[in-house]
């Protein structure tokens, strides 16, 4: 009964090790892009589901980044494909593949276009980045917002999944065109 005792908080400590946040890089987040991610992003304000839905209903502009799976490989020549279904929060921007640690020339053009018609040109818009929860892509775009001049960048790193939790709606997305 004691061993089985110290084998339960061996795995309580170790899950608990798990949840910790990492502390924030000095850059972007580069690979492994779904973990842990930190619980705060200097410059911009973390929100809860509660906050994120107060700002929604507010009319704050929703940017999701999530990226668009690559097409497989080993499809035959002539087959069609189509990128799978994605359920997002409503009116959101999904800028897809503009998370990643390091954006091409064209797609971090696409992302500042994107962010900007989003803002309608405001730097102070508020905007709200968001992903999945543990998915460092919203981490990476909304430090990137940050850098690129934005003022009122809000980070809601529940993302889709904390959001549909919550019972809150959500809605087939389209990538946003730049």
């Amino acid at each position: 009964m004691r061993a089985a005792a110290l084998a339960l908080a061996a795995l309580l400590a170790a899950a608990g090790a798990r949840a910790e946040a990492p502390p924030e890089p000095e850059g972007y987040r580069g690979e492994n892009f779904r973990a842990p991610t930190p619980a705060t992003l200097r410059g911009a304000t973390v929100v809860t589901t509660p906050e994120a839905e107060a700002l929604w209903r507010a009319g704050a502009a929703f940017i999701d980044v999530l990226p668009l799976p690559p097409r497989p490989r080993a499809l035959p020549p002539g087959t069609l494909w189509r990128d799978p279904p994605r359920d997002s929060i409503p009116r959101a921007h999904w800028l897809a593949n503009t998370g990643f640690g390091a954006l091409a020339p064209g797609t971090e053009a696409d992302f500042r276009q994107g962010l900007a018609a989003a803002a309608d040109g405001d730097l102070d818009a508020p905007l709200v980045f968001f992903c999945l929860r543990d998915c460092w892509m919203s981490w990476n775009a909304a430090k990137r917002a940050l850098a690129y001049g934005y003022r009122r960048v809000h980070w809601y790193p529940e993302g889709t999944d904390g959001w549909g939790e919550a019972g809150l709606p959500l809605e087939r997305a389209r990538p946003t065109a730049p």
